[in-house]
């Protein structure tokens, strides 16, 4: 009896201790076609796919809601890699919507927001 429980210690520290997936802090800058920041956007980002955070007893955050900062800028706090969608609304710009991939320690997304288009009618 000593020596299967020996034995069972000993095969559990021989395993490796389970790692989280890895994190990756990002950044998204929204900018108008002049170049210019866009203040007060709202930037949303889900995940489509990937690798996630299991942890027993807690939620898993799937989607952040933020918005730009003065510069422009929205920083969402460290995620999991994998793929990710990422909008940005903005009043009087059109909506952004794009997949994503997110592999690395710190990732810049970068974002030009077009102004709106004209409205089609085919009554003139």
């Amino acid at each position: 009896m000593r020596y299967a429980l020996l034995l069972l210690a000993a095969c559990a520290l021989a395993l490796p201790a389970r790692a989280d997936a890895p994190l990756t802090k990002l950044r998204i800058e929204v900018r108008s076609l002049a170049d210019r920041p866009i203040e007060r956007a709202s930037v949303v980002v889900r995940f489509v796919e990937g690798r996630s955070i299991a942890k027993f007893g807690k939620k898993i955050r799937t989607s952040w809601e933020l918005r730009t900062n003065q510069e422009g800028v929205a920083n969402i706090p460290p995620i999991p890699q994998g793929k990710i969608l990422v909008q940005v609304y903005a009043k009087g710009y059109q909506t952004y919507g794009q997949v994503h991939e997110v592999n690395e320690d710190e990732k810049t997304i970068a974002i030009k927001l077009n102004p709106p288009q004209a409205q089609y009618s085919a009554h003139q």
